[in-house]
């Protein structure tokens, strides 16, 4: 019986922690978008100068994962951050209010 209680919160640990993990890595991304005031086309950034660049496979190797990668191109799918057509960055300050839970 305690095997089984073990299995399943173990596997419902599985599941959610990810999710959460990546809930957070959004409001991360949307700060550190903010932090920059990267807000509109003008101020727009490459993904160097937000430090969002993924990490290369010997980091990914050797180091925790970092989710906010993912969160970044979940926002630009979502339209909440736009692409230049220089391939810079800015957050759409007006579309955010689609992520409800996400909202700061």
């Amino acid at each position: 019986m305690l095997a089984i209680i073990l299995t399943g919160l173990f596997l419902v640990l599985l599941l959610a922690l990810p999710t959460a993990l990546n809930r957070h890595a959004v409001r991360q991304v949307i700060s550190i978008f903010r932090e920059h005031r990267a807000l509109c086309s003008d101020s727009a950034k490459t993904i160097d100068e937000l430090g969002l660049r993924p990490a290369g496979l010997h980091m990914r190797l050797i180091s925790v994962r970092d989710y906010k990668p993912q969160a970044l191109q979940g926002l630009i799918r979502g339209g909440i951050v736009q692409v230049t057509a220089a391939d810079k960055l800015f957050l759409d300050e007006d579309k955010i209010t689609n992520l409800r839970p996400f909202k700061h």
